[in-house]
């Protein structure tokens, strides 16, 4: 490691030192250094002393860091502090480590694995989201897409670390994102896969309970539209040794204890399974997975395999468990049955005698002639057990061959993502020949992973400018050398493997003598058969006894050969080598010698290809896959096991370092540390150091001109930065002294601020206190003012009372004189007026009388005047129009009359008189000549074409076009046909029409009119109603839904007349006409609303004019002159209200379309409040992500300009409010869900700043919703859990005053989003505090007793149900006026 120190550590500066149980702790410099002094004096957080030279720490702003390449300083103990970090208060078991996926497995079910997570990952960069399997498998399809190039994904770890988890999400995420196109279901079966994989070679082992025992490369094929077509699995290395042999506290693999969980069901009685060698005995804790094995009994149907082949495999798993079961005892007089024997020969039908002998005798063939020897007991239980592991290998490489054929596509594979599962580096208190090939793997891989490392910052420095010196990285070719290269270690033991008498001791003899001087390997001090290897991670020492044995694989050819004449074919397909003949003959007691001998030649070849060492085999694979690798895009995912407990969230300092160090991540690190590990762009370090820049140079419009003055005036030494094309370089250790810098400027200013505050509150207080002297010394004047003013105040109260009294007392005796005088004089007054008023009214009724004795005189004359006048009125009329009456019917008896009548009808007449001639002409008939075919070809001009081709192609012959002519004679028939089955049909209707014409001219002249009309009118309206060209740019000026009402007008015409035929006619045709309009502009926001709006006024017509008492309340008296009088329907008010439903959600859809890209960057991102948030250091996966170059961000305002343009949209076509309310409604639930998981899905905006921004977005979102007077539509309450989340973010979170606050407040956000938000809070400033571990468990403590859903994010897809509430119009039928732009001039007003 390499320590960073800018100058000598001054005092307080926090660093790391080693410790024994904790690999590093954390420390404090007491004491300044200085030159010469010969020790750093250190003070360790439980006040120790310590005096070793110390890594310095990061800041804790960069603590917790989703990349730990953006760490200031990079080296071991920053990495361990930073995951342990993460993994334990924040509970984030992924981290980036450059191009490394570091993931911690926490032996818990975390939520973040749901379809929604993928989704939400789908489409987004790798830097923009936390770090996730599915963002690394994201970009691997996104680079794959982009450059058509194959990827590649190398899952490694311990086991037990999760890498088949890994793997398995991994191919999840493929499967939902490129799912295949046909219906195939490729992606299920991909997933279909695991179960079975996982049973055949998954077991568990002391440091996993589903350990895979075996690697695979699943490579997952994509079309040119980048679907799944096809997938194909290789496997490497399997555990054959388990079957036969577990560890103390392992177990035999899956499938073995599901089929014994499995035994009592029917189709399993005849396998006869009872207790097994094999099986370990199964503590109390295991019952549970017995149990569930039980419960789910292992099918493989959906891969292709048949319920026989299903039976077969259960039959030969069942025999490997009885095959162990034998028991071998030494020999003795006569022979035993032995019922394992029986079951085992009978479950593979091979015959019991032959196979009993093979096991306990075995053939010498020599030049000369041929022994059978028998064996030792020892030598016997060394054959079954070899027997069984050959037989067990077999069917795992048959059944991995038929889901291989069940993946198999034969559409042509465009580009493919292989997921590489494979084990870690291993080492254990005994190593043998599978750790050697195991850890011989990971050396290839960590070549492979340090080349590709070190090709990637050497494009990332060429790609900026940056001069490259030669970084010096471990090379591990001598150890991989020293393994495969020619009498190296794999090639000395195949030599061993073929030496007759070899031994294990002999090989370890050649070891010493061939690589005893090898820098990578070495001779154990107290050991002769071991030997030590020197790899990458660690040093591993491996004994040698048992690799000859496990190299050579041995099975005798002689056992083989049985099985291969089984009676069950499917047994004998397994042992078939390539070479072998189709059958084979069984062997015969007296004929053995004879088969024997005749068959040498083949069973020599036979068992020179048999003796390819299983060394050879491994290592040719392993080419193969490196091969496949380095010519695909590696993704590197490094799994690390936390703990061997296998406890939840429980992080073990020194097993995760040696992972890390073995796994390659600590590499990369020191890579990057050589070079510039921190990286920055031009904009980013402007927004985040400009407090430390000159006024005067932030007048400046260039910020790289700007950015690099600041650097040259605050770093000295030109070496420690460099300046990119559009990134600044930075040495290790420069940022965070450029932090130091920009937290002392922070400190001054906050210094300054607290002064200026600090002099306002004194100068506050001692205002205070002079207005509360004042205040006091005024209350004790105004007491004695107030005592004095009381006195003077009674004193002249009592004189006011003395004299109110005595004018009191001379007032009353003056009112009651004047009472009296008043009251005389009122009876005097009275009597006069009274007197006067009687007269006065006698005069007024004498008068009255007078007035109607007078009118009662007159009127009486005048009606006797009127009545005679009326009556020679009336004499005088009736004598003119009996005049009148006699001159009109001369009149009707003349022909001109009758003339004029019926010519309008004349005419008509003689129009459909000449186009039935038209129709009913003479019959064609389709021949290659005559007058019939050009009749024909007048009326056809595709077919005329066509019988012209046939005669200009009647005269070649021979040649090599015959055939081309041929099949291009059947292809015109075949179109020659089709046109004939028009023609019939024409014929057809033909025929129905002069039968309609028939009846017409049967029917008197004025319906003869009517009836033509009618079927004029439902023809034009048909085509020419509901057309593409009819769109709502056409239709804007005029009345809202116009084409809704004219429909409407024409199904009422049709009613009128009791036209059944018609209305169907006219109704269906509408229907289709729209769905066939949606569907070509299925993506066309204005065309869709405008046949939303008027798909639901028609609706509402209907109802309005139905007749309906429950919809005509609102109806005047002119628009009920309107309703349907004939038809009732209801049937197709269902219809458009689904109709309605369908172009809803099409609506919907493609506003969700055009919305989503602009809301993380609108809402969440956008700076509404500039300057207000800061930016932190970025890490690789920023700096080098798959994002496009260019700005594709959105503003704010972007987003409401587009939900202006909806809104006038829908409003400009007459969509009815309550449906507008709806749309608005969905689209801000919409923005809610996509903004609040973009939010939980991100570390880097889950921040104080953050948080005020987005409160500010969405008060401007609801702001937008009070100006278009939606606040009603539930829009607002949409938004609640994004508004909650906003002020969670700001919220103080210390004390438990502020949890019950939290608690209160975040109603509308589940326990887990609450707690999910805690765990990714970042302080973006140094001043700020982190959220304490202790206060989530607070919160979690709290809400405890809430009943929240699960799942973790919100279904962004999610619709509320929808409605059409009646809306009648207030429109009335005779007031619509059809314009002349929409060239409907058939249709008139009846």
């Amino acid at each position: 490691m390499v320590l960073f120190f800018l100058s000598p550590p001054p005092q307080y500066t926090r660093v790391w030192i080693p410790d024994p149980d904790e690999v590093w702790k954390s420390a404090e410099i007491i004491k300044d250094y200085k030159e010469g002094d010969k020790s750093l004096q250190l003070k360790l957080e439980d006040e120790t002393v310590s005096n070793e030279l110390p890594f310095l720490r990061n800041p804790d702003i960069l603590v917790g860091e989703n990349d730990l390449t953006a760490l200031s300083y990079l080296h071991e103990p920053a990495v361990l502090h930073n995951l342990k970090v993460r993994f334990l208060e924040s509970n984030h078991i992924y981290t980036y480590c450059g191009i490394v996926l570091v993931a911690i497995n926490p032996y818990e079910q975390l939520p973040i694995y749901e379809q929604d997570v993928i989704y939400a990952y789908s489409g987004q960069n790798m830097g923009d989201m936390d770090p996730h399997i599915f963002a690394v498998a994201e970009e691997a399809y996104k680079q794959m897409a982009r450059d058509e190039k194959n990827q590649s994904i190398i899952v490694s770890g311990e086991s037990g670390a999760g890498k088949t988890v890994s793997a398995k999400y991994a191919m999840r995420f493929f499967a939902t994102v490129g799912g295949s196109a046909s219906e195939t279901n490729i992606e299920a079966k991909v997933l279909a896969s695991s179960p079975i994989m996982e049973a055949i070679g998954n077991a568990k082992t002391t440091r996993n309970d589903n350990s895979s025992r075996f690697g695979k490369y699943i490579q997952i094929g994509f079309d040119k539209r980048y679907h799944i077509i096809g997938a194909n699995m290789r496997t490497y290395l399997l555990e054959k040794s388990r079957v036969v042999f577990q560890a103390e506290d392992e177990r035999n693999y899956h499938i073995f204890y599901q089929l014994c969980a499995s035994a009592s069901l029917p189709e399993f009685k005849d396998l006869g399974l009872s207790e097994y060698f094999h099986l370990s005995v199964l503590p109390e804790g295991d019952r549970k997975f017995v149990s569930f094995c039980r419960e789910n009994q292992l099918s493989i149907a959906p891969l292709g395999v048949k319920e026989s082949h299903q039976m077969a495999i259960f039959r030969i798993i069942a025999a490997i468990l009885h095959l162990g079961n034998l028991e071998i005892e030494s020999e003795r007089d006569g022979e035993s049955e032995d019922e394992h024997l029986n079951h085992f020969c009978g479950l593979l039908g091979v015959e019991q005698g032959q196979m009993q002998h093979w096991l306990c005798h075995r053939k010498l063939v020599t030049t000369a002639e041929t022994y059978v020897k028998s064996m030792s007991v020892q030598q016997v239980v060394n054959a079954r057990n070899a027997l069984a592991k050959h037989i067990y290998a077999q069917l795992f490489g048959w059944i991995v061959q038929h889901i291989n054929k069940a993946l198999h596509t034969t559409v042509k594979q465009h580009s493919f993502i292989g997921v590489l599962d494979i084990y870690g580096f291993e080492t254990f208190e005994v190593n043998s020949f599978e750790q050697f090939c195991i850890n011989y793997a990971n050396e290839k891989l960590q070549q492979q992973f340090n080349s590709h490392v070190f090709k990637l910052e050497q494009e990332e420095y060429m790609k900026e400018g940056i001069p490259w010196t030669l970084i010096d990285f471990y090379d591990n070719q001598p150890c991989i050398d020293l393994i495969e290269a020619k009498l190296g270690i794999l090639d000395l033991l195949d030599e061993e493997c073929k030496v007759p008498k070899g031994t294990d001791q002999n090989w370890a003899q050649k070891l010493y003598d061939r690589h005893g001087g090898s820098q990578h390997f070495q001779k154990p001090r107290m050991s002769n058969i071991s030997f030590i290897v020197l790899h990458f991670a660690d040093k591993v020492e491996y004994q040698c006894e048992g690799f000859l044995e496990k190299n050579r694989d041995t099975v005798y050819e002689e056992q083989i050969n049985i099985l291969k004449a089984s009676k069950y074919q499917m047994v004998a397909d397994l042992f078939q080598d390539e070479k072998d003949a189709a059958s084979t003959t069984s062997v015969g007691k007296g004929t053995s010698k004879i088969n024997v001998r005749s068959a040498r030649p083949v069973i020599k070849a036979a068992n020179k290809e048999h003796k390819k060492t299983v060394g050879h085999q491994f290592r040719n694979s392993l080419h193969l896959l490196m091969e496949t690798l380095n010519a695909t895009t590696p993704h590197y995912v490094r799994c690390i096991k936390p703990n061997d407990e296998k406890l939840p969230f429980k992080f073990d300092p020194k097993r995760a370092v040696q992972q890390l160090r073995a796994c390659g991540v600590l590499e990369t690190i020191r890579i990057s540390a050589a070079g510039f590990p921190s990286r920055w762009t031009y904009h980013d370090f402007f927004n985040r150091y400009r407090v430390l820049m000159k006024k005067r140079d932030l007048s400046k419009n260039d910020k790289k001109q700007i950015c690099q003055t600041l650097l040259e005036d605050l770093i000295k030494d030109p070496d420690k930065f460099q300046f990119g094309r559009t990134k600044i370089f930075f040495r290790a250790g420069q940022v965070a002294y450029l932090e130091k810098l920009r937290a002392d400027k922070f400190r001054a200013a906050t210094i300054m601020i607290q002064k200026t505050v600090r002099g306002w509150l004194q100068r506050i207080k001692y205002q205070r206190l002079r207005r509360a002297a004042i205040v006091i010394q005024r209350y004790a004047r105004g007491h004695l003012a107030r005592r004095l003013a009381e006195h003077l105040r009674r004193t002249r109260a009592a004189i006011t009372l003395q004299k109110q009294y005595r004018m009191l007392r001379i007032r009353r005796a003056f009112q009651r004189v004047r009472k009296a005088t008043v009251t005389i004089q009122a009876f005097a007054r009275g009597m006069f007026v009274r007197r006067i008023y009687r007269q006065v009214l006698a005069e007024h009724k004498a008068t009255i009388l007078q007035k109607y004795a007078r009118g009662w005189l007159a009127r009486t004359r005048f009606r006797r005047i009127r009545g005679a006048t009326i009556v020679l009125q009336c004499y005088y009329r009736r004598r003119k129009a009996r005049q009148q009456l006699k001159a009109l019917k001369i009149e009707a008896r003349s022909a001109q009359h009758l003339k004029k009548l019926n010519i309008g009808m004349e005419n008509k007449v003689v129009q459909l008189q000449r186009k039935i001639d038209e129709q009913v002409g003479p019959e064609p008939r389709w021949g290659w000549r005559g007058p019939a075919s050009t009749s024909c070809l007048s009326v056809f001009p595709f077919l005329g074409r066509i019988l012209s081709s046939h005669e200009a192609w009647g005269g070649q012959r021979g040649g090599s076009g015959l055939l081309l002519l041929q099949d291009q004679r059947r292809e015109h028939e075949e179109e020659v046909e089709a046109l004939q089955n028009q023609v019939e049909a024409m014929k057809e209707e033909m025929e129905k029409q002069q039968q309609a014409f028939l009846q017409t001219l049967q029917l008197s002249p004025e319906a003869q009119v009517e009836f033509g009309l009618q079927q004029e009118i439902t023809r034009l309206t048909n085509e020419n109603l509901v057309r593409d060209y009819l769109k709502p740019q056409v239709v804007a000026a005029t009345v809202p839904c116009l084409p809704a009402y004219i429909l409407y007008m024409c199904i009422r015409h049709a009613d009128y007349i009791n036209d059944d035929q018609k209305v169907h006619s006219l109704l269906t045709s509408t229907i289709n006409g729209i769905k066939k309009v949606l569907k070509k502009h299925n993506d066309d926001f204005e065309m869709t609303s405008f046949w939303l709006a008027n798909t639901c006024r028609l609706l509402h017509c209907l109802k309005q004019y139905s007749g309906d008492a429950g919809f005509m309340t609102q109806n005047t008296p002119k628009q009920n002159e309107h309703c349907l009088k004939n038809f009732d329907l209801t049937e197709y008010r269902q219809v458009l209200s689904h109709l309605s439903t369908q172009i809803y959600q099409q609506l919907i859809k493609v506003a969700e379309g055009i919305l989503q890209p602009m809301i993380v960057s609108g809402v969440l991102e956008y700076e509404s409040i500039q300057g207000l948030s800061g930016v932190k250091p970025m890490g690789y996966r920023n700096r080098s992500s798959s994002m496009e170059d260019g700005d594709n961000s959105y503003s704010l305002e972007a987003i409401v300009r587009q939900l202006n343009t909806f809104h006038t949209t829908v409003c400009e076509q007459g969509l009815d409010p309550e449906i507008i309310q709806q749309v608005f409604k969905q689209l801000f639930y919409m923005i809610n869900a996509v903004a609040l998981n973009n939010l939980l899905l991100r570390k880097d905006v889950c921040s104080w700043s953050t948080g005020m921004q987005l409160r500010f977005n969405i008060s401007q979102l609801e702001e937008w919703l009070r100006s278009k007077n939606l606040q009603q539509s539930g829009a607002l309450q949409t938004l609640e859990p994004l508004i909650q989340a906003a002020q969670l973010l700001q919220l103080k979170k210390k004390t438990a005053e502020d949890a019950e606050a939290i608690c209160s407040l975040c109603t509308a956000l589940t326990t887990q989003q609450i707690v999910k938000i805690l765990n990714l809070y970042t302080p973006v400033n140094e001043f700020e505090e982190r959220v304490t571990v202790a206060f989530i468990r607070d919160i979690q403590t709290h809400l405890q007793e809430r009943n929240d859903p699960p799942q973790l994010l919100l279904d962004f897809k999610h619709m509320f149900p929808v409605s059409f509430p009646f809306n009648p119009s207030s429109i009335t039928m005779d007031t619509i006026h059809i314009p002349a732009s929409l060239d409907l001039e058939f249709l008139n007003k009846v």
